[in-house]
């Protein structure tokens, strides 16, 4: 071949011959760079690091013991894989993907966008056939980087129209929207948010969002206040302390989550304060043990496996494994649904 610029089959990346030229230095320099750097100088190391920012080069780590450079991977990235909402999205993808001989490659960001990045850098460099990932927000270098796949790229727990890629969730205003309209129904006015506290919980800061815009239309005050523990038990008893020493006592307090509530009412009970009486409580998400909280927890329930497997669906239809029609429609909202019980 006369042109050693050439593009890996199926992604579009770059390859280490196109930073070798761009950073006016071998290929040989740029593989030393990544397995020897202390071998190349520094102004070397400089330039061949510009010309990976700027090309968005991926090391290829499975070229080196595959003959082809795609296997059966999908790549999958969620926040954590310790809360149970996720858990059930990743079994969804697994179980799916698996019908039709497909490996799911997992990895968490811990709700860090610069962590995901680097993820999403890693994933690549395995060369999956589909990437999916959690939520539409992401830093300008992962960006950068998806816009130059040629493989699916599926984003998941959230609906916004004026992303490039297929989605896969709900709206988190509609129902930060719809919890408050049910608690201003059940007659509480001095109703207060709780934000999560973690700074790239994206979708706790839309729900706010649904939360405020709603207070606003209802002609209330909209009070959201921040955890300042990242645990999410011990963030909610603190905030309901807190929340329980103020002056004027908030009516019924909105948590990002269903764990956060949770710590809540475990506080409310140390307290000796009476959930609902004296102030309801409400969560997001439905977990298991919610329903089992003594009060029972007001929550919205959100399809949680069918995350994993509609998009599961959506990378198989897109790679020829399933017929057309059988994969969901790239932005139609899933329904989610709000459960009233006893704690507000």
């Amino acid at each position: 071949m006369n042109d050693p610029v050439r593009k890996r089959r199926g992604l579009g990346r770059s390859t280490v011959f196109d930073v070798a030229k761009l950073a006016q230095t071998s290929a040989i320099s740029v593989s030393r760079y990544f397995k020897e750097p202390d071998r190349v100088s520094q102004e070397t190391r400089d330039r061949i690091k510009r010309a990976i920012d700027q090309l968005g080069y991926i090391r290829n780590e499975a070229a080196g013991g595959l003959a082809s450079t795609q296997g059966r991977i999908v790549g999958a990235i969620v926040p954590s894989v310790s809360n149970s909402i996720f858990a059930e999205t990743i079994q969804g993808l697994s179980t799916t993907l698996s019908q039709h001989n497909y490996q799911l490659l997992l990895a968490t960001h811990d709700y860090s966008i610069e962590t995901e990045e680097k993820v999403v850098r890693a994933f690549l460099g395995w060369s999956p056939r589909a990437l999916v990932l959690t939520g539409a927000d992401h830093s300008a270098a992962t960006e950068t980087l998806l816009a130059g796949l040629q493989i699916p790229v599926i984003e998941t727990w959230d609906i916004r129209p004026e992303r490039p890629y297929p989605q896969i969730g709900f709206s988190h205003i509609a129902t930060g929207r719809d919890m408050t309209l049910y608690l201003h129904g059940q007659g509480y006015r001095r109703i207060v948010y709780v934000d999560s506290g973690i700074g790239s919980d994206f979708r706790a800061r839309k729900r706010a969002q649904g939360y405020e815009e709603t207070m606003r239309q209802l002609g209330l005050r909209p009070d959201i206040v921040q955890a300042s523990v990242t645990a999410p038990l011990d963030a909610g008893g603190q905030v309901f302390s807190e929340q329980m020493a103020r002056a004027e006592r908030p009516d019924a307090l909105f948590f990002a989550n269903d764990n956060m509530a949770a710590g809540a009412i475990y506080e409310a009970a140390r307290l000796g304060i009476r959930i609902p009486e004296q102030c309801a409580v409400a969560g997001f998400g439905d977990f298991p043990f919610s329903e089992k909280l003594m009060p029972a927890l007001t929550t919205i329930r959100v399809p949680r496996y069918d995350i994993g497997r509609l998009a599961a669906q959506a990378i198989l239809q897109r790679l020829g494994e399933v017929d057309e029609g059988a994969a969901p429609p790239a932005l139609a909202p899933l329904p989610y649904e709000l459960i009233a019980r006893a704690s507000a």
